[in-house]
């Protein structure tokens, strides 16, 4: 018999494509991990519109762009559940 327990630790981040949380984030995790998850994403999402805007895309290439924005959304999301863990944390300690 396999007993569910409440996962207090973990925080759900954002899902648009589904109903339910998937990913989870460790919200008990070290700050300096969390930072790093947070620098990595940052970093790829932002050298990724970088080359994304030096590349020139014929107009016909509609669902291209779709798929751009699509990766670029999905990373910002990452980072900015990331952040609502660290601010969460903070809100915790000041009260």
């Amino acid at each position: 018999m396999t007993i569910k327990t409440p996962l207090h630790r973990h925080a759900n981040m954002s899902h648009p494509a589904t109903d339910r949380p998937v990913l989870l984030i460790d919200a008990d995790a070290t700050l300096s991990n969390l930072h790093a998850c947070l620098g990595e994403r940052l970093d790829a999402v932002l050298k990724y519109l970088d080359l994304m805007a030096c590349i020139h895309l014929p107009d016909h290439a509609e669902h291209d762009i779709n798929t751009i924005s699509t990766i670029a959304r999905i990373l910002v999301q990452d980072v900015s559940d990331v952040f609502r863990v660290i601010e969460q944390r903070r809100f915790d300690i000041l009260d």
